[in-house]
């Protein structure tokens, strides 16, 4: 009798969903290997061969081993990136991509595995131009935006659909004085453009006068949707003053979420909407890795067993 396909999980040492996620596993007999793809190759080690059905061999962590033709399933959370620290910069920058696209390339070749997601397509979407140009082709509304390098061009932007605000394409985390932080959405008037501008590619857009935000988390073919109400123009910066509230779609967006995510060749997705005081629905962004299960508690939506059930290829 050969042994059950097992799941991959790939993170970070510090990730509470994926400890939330394994252990739901765990629970229903599903096996699971975990493992930071960071980790390689000081503790985890791979041998694949390329045949003629397809990648063979196996990864092995300190504590299991899983056989690469027989995986069930990939969660692919937020693993740290590869590291040489004891080589010479020359030589560590050519050993980390060697890394990237040996190792890395066969995580992402697994023979009849499903992604969740795959790795190249969460890349994909976190481009946050390709994301908003892919919501107006499914249908979402989505507010005027502008990506640009030229302070008059962006200073028109403002004046012409103002009051607008200022998002990073990407947040890289800062320290300030030791603490990581990141660069938080701002509204922003025409005078504060200069010539700074110039500097890089900057995103503006115009800002949704809403009520409220929604947290739209779609697993697999499940959607769970969640109202966010708070006085805050970014509801990431205080969880504190979050109110939470299931609640459901208005028609056309669920039919909106899967022409996104098929798009992009996602089954996982947590996109957030603005809505205005007409109700009306305003795409801000998908995120192909984003957090879901601190709603769970709060709202009592089954996320983490409709992630089980995804992950174990039930539903």
């Amino acid at each position: 009798m050969s042994e059950p396909r097992p799941v991959l999980v790939v993170t970070s040492l510090n990730d509470p969903t994926a400890d939330v996620v394994l252990s739901e596993l765990h629970g229903r007999g599903v096996p699971a290997v975990r493992f930071d793809s960071g980790d390689f190759p000081a503790s985890l080690s791979v041998e694949a061969e390329i045949t003629e059905h397809g990648i063979q061999g196996h990864i092995s962590t300190p504590s299991r081993t899983a056989d690469l033709a027989n995986i069930r399933s990939l969660y692919y959370r937020r693993p740290s990136g590869f590291a040489f620290p004891y080589l010479g910069e020359q030589d560590a920058r050519f050993a980390v991509t060697q890394a990237r696209y040996g190792f890395g390339g066969v995580l992402a070749s697994l023979p009849g595995c499903l992604y969740v997601n795959h790795p190249h397509r969460i890349g994909d979407a976190e481009f946050k131009p390709s994301g908003l140009a892919a919501a107006v082709e499914a249908g979402f509304d989505v507010p005027p935006t502008l990506i640009t390098s030229n302070p008059d061009t962006a200073r028109a932007f403002v004046m012409r659909h103002g009051p607008a605000i200022y998002k990073p394409l990407h947040n890289p985390v800062y320290l300030v004085d030791g603490v990581s932080s990141v660069v938080t959405v701002a509204e922003v008037a025409a005078d504060d453009i200069d010539e700074r501008v110039a500097g890089t590619a900057h995103l503006f857009q115009q800002l949704v006068p809403k009520t409220a935000d929604v947290r739209v988390t779609v697993i697999g073919a499940k959607t769970f949707c969640a109202r966010i109400d708070s006085d805050l123009m970014d509801w990431r910066t205080d969880y504190s003053r979050l109110r939470y509230t299931p609640i459901d779609a208005p028609p056309g967006i669920e039919h909106a979420l899967h022409r996104y995510l098929d798009r992009f060749g996602l089954v996982f997705g947590a996109f957030d909407f603005a809505v205005d005081a007409d109700g009306r629905w305003w795409f801000l962004e998908c995120n192909p890795s984003g957090q879901w299960y601190w709603l769970e508690p709060e709202t009592g939506l089954p996320m983490l067993a409709a992630m089980a059930d995804l992950l174990e290829r039930t539903s």
